[in-house]
């Protein structure tokens, strides 16, 4: 077996075999994005991060939600102010409730009482004229005070009422308005909230003249009201006109 020597000067050496080599070779370029084995996030991909989301304003249908919301809240905003406002009207008497008048008046029936007949000297009446004739209040309260009556208010006033008179009191003076209508023919009693036993007589176009004196009924009765479904009336304004009768 022939053994042939390769000289040595043709045997291939890789040049990255040799160390003196490997140092004078240039570095390989490195990759700027690779930090100790760590990817490193760039400018533009941080921005992008960063980047604000869509406001709700882009959201289909926001500007009606937002339109509806605002209504509801005039709405609710109104109803307070309209609240408070009604609360002080009703404080200070701008608005009245005629339904707490009538709850807190008598049953809105003619009264049953039997009542005796009061003297003329323990009753003080006021006069209204509502007939339309000049001179009937006072010709009147002259007559009720000559039959010993103490006169109050003697004065003009306004009604739809066509019967003969109407006979105001509050139950305190149910018994003086039997004795007035006793001496008033064919007049209707109505009762008001007065805390007082005074009563009103209020002259209507179908009046024509006190019962005469001497012909006056003073046994004991009732109070005559047909009208009994209006007669509870509103003392705040004086004398009372209850409405039109149908």
């Amino acid at each position: 077996m022939v053994n042939e020597t390769i000289p040595e000067e043709q045997v291939a050496v890789p040049d990255n075999a040799n160390p003196r080599k490997r140092r004078n070779q240039p570095n390989r370029q490195k990759d700027p994005t690779i930090l100790h084995g760590h990817r490193v996030v760039t400018g533009p991909e941080l921005r992008a991060t960063f980047v604000d989301s869509p406001g709700p304003e882009s959201h289909p249908g926001w500007f009606s939600r937002r339109l509806l919301h605002g209504i509801v809240l005039a709405l609710l905003i109104g109803l307070i102010v309209a609240g408070l406002v009604g609360a002080w009207a009703v404080m200070n008497g701008v608005i009245r409730f005629p339904s707490a008048v009538a709850s807190s008046a008598p049953a809105a029936v003619c009264p049953t009482a039997v009542f005796d007949y009061t003297p003329n000297n323990k009753i003080k009446v006021n006069v209204y004229n509502a007939a339309g004739r000049s001179g009937l209040a006072k010709n009147v309260a002259d007559q009720l005070k000559a039959r010993g009556y103490i006169v109050g208010s003697v004065d003009n006033s306004t009604t739809s009422y066509s019967g003969s008179a109407m006979v105001v009191s509050g139950s305190s003076g149910e018994a003086a308005a039997f004795n007035i209508q006793r001496n008033v023919p064919n007049t209707d009693f109505f009762q008001d909230q007065r805390a007082d036993a005074s009563v009103d007589i209020i002259l209507a176009p179908g009046f024509s003249a006190l019962v005469p004196a001497e012909l006056v009924d003073n046994t004991p009765g009732k109070l005559s009201c047909p009208r009994q479904d209006q007669r509870i009336a509103d003392n705040s304004k004086l004398p009372v006109l209850p409405p039109p009768t149908p």
